[in-house]
């Protein structure tokens, strides 16, 4: 049987998305078969599709893509079919969550191990909310456990001060609601345009980064989270409370790494850096966020599953608000 996907076999623009028939996956013993009715563009996905940076060839290919194909992380569906292994789910679930490494998930199927960083659909969710939730939320969840969770002050009643930069973007909008439902103080830095989103977000501080400078406004932070990588590496540094942490959710060029090991190792200060790691356990966590309010989708623009290419070309332009979803599925199907 066949499905369709969306598939790169080349490196370039937007226009590279072609809409084509591929073979429909089967599952295999301990794997569950995944209807896919929504998912979504993140930044990553656009970084593949130019392969920038340059690295990106090394292990995806080096003059076009072999590894991956066909992108997305991110989806919400329904699942179709089960292994016989399978004791997790059953046909017929509604579930959300990611594609792991081998991304994929910008098709109509996709088979994934019932142990994957899957889980039930809160049931108040549509599908397209619900896809916007996995990568942003279990990036933002994993980078804040190193900082809030690592770094309690020492009295319940004082409250952690975190300054999150890049507080409008899918990341950063996970990040404000994760980390005022952990108690803290936050600060969000995004433009002005972004301003009054972050404050319903929970944000008591917001500063528009167009407007001013927060490494010279004479405040300091317990935590300072770089969810997009643009923020002036000393000024965060420098704007940190004695054993501080910067955190960094996007991967370092090789000058930030050396400067934070050297930071790490030379100052009470810690600089940590990455990627998030997919678990189970977090999108359990974000799912009992969702279901208790504390956690909501931010959703800037939706587009049917033909017109990808378009919303690749939007997230290019780097000021989206929150996520960009694909409906792959719509409900009259």
């Amino acid at each position: 049987m066949q499905m369709k996907a969306i598939v790169y076999n080349k490196y370039g623009p937007p226009e590279v998305l072609q809409l084509k028939e591929m073979v429909k996956p089967v599952p295999r013993a301990n794997e569950v078969l995944i209807r896919i009715h929504a998912t979504t563009v993140t930044s990553g996905d656009c970084r593949l599709r130019k392969a920038d940076p340059f690295a990106v060839r090394f292990f995806n290919g080096f003059l076009r893509p072999k590894k991956i194909t066909v992108l997305g992380n991110e989806l919400a569906g329904e699942i179709e079919a089960v292994g016989k292994d399978v004791t997790l789910f059953n046909a017929g679930d509604q579930v959300f969550g990611q594609a792991g490494l081998n991304l994929g998930a910008n098709a109509e199927f996709i088979c994934l191990p019932e142990d994957g960083t899957i889980a039930l659909k809160p049931i108040s969710m549509t599908y397209e909310e619900a896809a916007s939730i996995p990568f942003g939320g279990s990036t933002a969840l994993h980078f804040l456990r190193k900082g809030i969770l690592a770094n309690k002050p020492a009295s319940a009643a004082d409250r952690q001060k975190i300054l999150i930069y890049g507080a409008s973007g899918s990341v950063g909008t996970a990040a404000v609601q994760i980390a005022c439902s952990l108690g803290a103080e936050v600060t969000g830095v995004c433009s002005t345009t972004n301003a009054d989103l972050v404050k319903i977000l929970g944000a008591e501080i917001v500063i528009d980064y167009t407007k001013e400078d927060f490494t010279k406004n004479g405040r300091s932070y317990d935590v300072i989270f770089d969810t997009v990588g643009k923020s002036p590496f000393s000024g965060c540094i420098n704007s940190l409370k004695p054993k501080g942490i910067y955190l960094r959710a996007v991967h370092m060029s090789f000058s930030p790494v050396v400067r934070g090991i050297w930071t790490s190792m030379t100052s009470s200060r810690k600089v940590i850096g990455g990627l998030a790691t997919e678990r189970k356990e977090n999108l359990e966590f974000l799912k009992e966020l969702i279901e208790t309010g504390k956690l909501k989708p931010v959703i800037d623009k939706q587009y049917p599953f033909e017109k990808i290419a378009e919303a690749h070309a939007y997230v290019d332009k780097g000021h989206k608000k929150g996520n960009v979803v694909i409906t792959v599925r719509s409900k009259d199907h």
